[in-house]
């Protein structure tokens, strides 16, 4: 079987089905079933001094590993081979794609932006980010958006769909697993900054080739390669995370667009230095223009993961 084809149809029914509302009304999703045993391991494990709570966070990795990777072991170890087994992995690795949902919530802060309803603009990106709606204005609506489509086009599309493509499903799901606890306890503040300093740094080393990959697609499809590689070989590295950077100054780049910058989490500004420096501020125009880079980019990693196959992988 060829996990890299299954990868491009998950791809595919994701991008014209995406995870239906009926469907999570009545079971929820995937992530949101990881995202509860981590909760439930956080209130138990996060106290006593700094090594106590290292050694608990590292052991609540291993616990939501073993959780999810083994069955999807198993559930692997039992599919027929041929078509219908490459089907059966494309529907299962289907809801751990999120390509559908990255789109439409980047889109719904494009359209009332572009409209002039700054409010709803506002509504829309705090869906997607963690900063302060009420104190950005367009330009910096545009600029969190675009972010967010960029970062998430390596973490929440491209990762997955890799190391779904080298390991199938139980690679897919030990990536989404990863991903998810670093996103709930992976954060650097008094609560988290030991129990989830494992979490953080082996969700930098997964994603350390997916988010260049990305970059990468992102330059090759962009239609200014050039100007694209040189930003995000001159930018990226400036980035406050060790692999966002990477998608996040090719697509400025691509965009002449400049993004990242100081912004405001509640009470807290975070001076943080900004991609592609000299670009003027994006608009909703450039929101547009970069979910048009980011489809491009979708069927570029269809055509390399078609290929993969072909190759026999």
């Amino acid at each position: 079987m060829s996990f890299a084809a299954a990868m491009a149809l998950a791809l595919a029914i994701d991008t014209c089905l995406g995870w239906p509302e009926r469907l999570h009304a009545r079971i929820g999703h995937p992530v949101t079933w990881i995202g509860a045993l981590i909760a439930t391991l956080e209130a138990r494990f996060n106290r006593g001094g700094v090594r106590q709570r290292r050694a608990m966070g590292a052991a609540c990795i291993g616990i939501v590993l073993t959780a999810t990777v083994l069955p999807a072991a198993l559930v692997q170890l039992v599919l027929p081979s041929g078509a219908v087994g490459l089907v059966l992995v494309a529907i299962l690795a289907w809801p751990w794609i999120a390509a559908r949902s990255l789109h439409d919530h980047v889109a719904a802060v494009a359209r009332p932006l572009a409209a002039g309803d700054l409010s709803a603009a506002r509504a829309a990106v705090a869906k997607i980010v963690g900063r302060d709606p009420a104190r950005l204005d367009a330009a910096e609506v545009a600029r969190a958006a675009i972010e967010s489509l960029a970062e998430n086009a390596s973490d929440a599309v491209v990762a997955p769909l890799f190391w779904g493509a080298l390991l199938g499903l139980p690679g897919l799901v030990a990536y989404k697993a990863v991903n998810t606890l670093d996103s709930m306890i992976g954060h650097r503040n008094e609560r988290y900054e030991d129990f989830g300093k494992a979490a953080a740094r082996l969700d930098d080393l997964v994603n350390l080739i997916p988010a260049r990959l990305t970059g990468l697609v992102f330059a090759l499809v962009s239609g200014r390669t050039g100007r694209s590689l040189g930003v995000m070989a001159s930018d990226a590295r400036h980035h406050r995370s060790p692999n966002a950077g990477w998608p996040e100054a090719a697509m400025a780049g691509a965009l002449h667009v400049r993004i990242s910058g100081p912004r405001a989490y509640g009470d807290t500004v975070s001076d943080e230095p900004w991609l592609n420096a000299h670009a003027p501020d994006p608009d909703a125009d450039a929101i547009f223009s970069g979910l048009a880079l980011c489809r491009r980019g979708m069927f570029a990693i269809v055509a390399i993961l078609l290929a993969m196959a072909l190759g026999g992988m």
